[in-house]
């Protein structure tokens, strides 16, 4: 039987694990009855929740709280997006949904995998990658789970052994972006310290990285937490919502800019948690119960 830890959060610091690790901004969290289990940063973790209180094994309190960004008071993010009643309602029905801190280089290869593939597809990707080049970890029950690769251990693998993880089109960036990001062990300290726009263009440098990946590293991978990632949900909400952008039409780049700049205005400096709200309830716009 594990032992848990516990960390029992204040009112200001709310958690909502599931919305959390279950709204699509994370691929290798799976969740039996009621623990989740991860691998995140060469270690196997598991959480549970039960009202305010965390439970969880194989990583500290530090670590934990800083890695669902529990180290912001709630109501500080809130008010930094919270600007209309849409968002407003969303929040009140899931309050305490936290953007995760990520790994640079695990989300930029996450998300490189993620292009035009549903949940499932990706999982399967991320975890063959995994087993192709990550260090084995143990689990309590004897199983083995597998750590994201390093950039050097999944440059080694051949392009053929790329494909064979059926990653499709994206083995040949997934395969040049790795040995450019191999060659660099600075690249994430120099993008961290780039303004929005600036980083998002030396994201679009590697191969394979467009505007929606882009944004969606930045969000993720960099807590630049203005970065609006648009994707078809997304462009229906903004649509039904605020009006912005044509569904009915191509998402060219001009119509993208258009979507993503006017959600950075209008909602500021949180746009990503708005985005992450508004995605967390896309079924009530398709039920039409909003």
């Amino acid at each position: 039987m594990l032992a848990y830890e516990v960390w029992v959060y204040e009112p200001e610091y709310p958690l909502n694990l599931d919305a959390t690790l279950s709204c699509g901004q994370l691929f290798r969290w799976k969740k039996q009855e009621d623990t989740w289990e991860g691998v995140v940063d060469g270690k196997l973790i598991t959480l549970r929740q039960d009202g305010g209180k965390l439970y969880f094994t194989g990583c500290s309190e530090e670590f934990l709280i800083s890695y669902l960004h529990l180290d912001c008071a709630h109501d500080d993010i809130v008010s930094g997006f919270s600007c209309d009643s849409y968002i407003t309602d969303a929040v009140c029905r899931i309050g305490g949904l936290r953007i995760v801190r990520q790994d640079p280089w695990e989300c930029l290869i996450s998300y490189l995998c993620a292009q035009n593939a549903n949940i499932p597809f990706i999982t399967r990707m991320i975890e063959n990658l995994c087993r192709a080049a990550g260090k084995p970890i143990t689990a309590p029950d004897g199983t083995i789970r597998y750590a994201f690769p390093t950039p050097d251990a999944l440059c080694a693998l051949t392009l053929e052994e790329k494909r064979g993880c059926s990653l499709g089109y994206r083995a040949p960036y997934i395969h040049k972006t790795a040995a450019a990001i191999a060659a660099d062990p600075g690249w994430a300290d120099h993008i961290r310290k780039m303004s929005f726009e600036e980083a998002r263009r030396a994201l679009m440098a590697y191969p394979g990285i467009g505007p929606k990946v882009a944004d969606c590293v930045l969000l993720f991978g960099f807590q630049k937490y203005e970065s609006f990632p648009v994707d078809v949900w997304m462009r229906m909400i903004m649509h039904r919502l605020y009006g912005v952008g044509d569904p009915e039409k191509s998402l060219t780049t001009a119509e993208y800019e258009r979507i993503r700049r006017f959600a950075q205005e209008h909602f500021g400096p949180y746009a990503g948690y708005a985005q992450e709200y508004l995605f967390a309830i896309r079924e009530s716009y398709s039920d039409g119960k909003f």
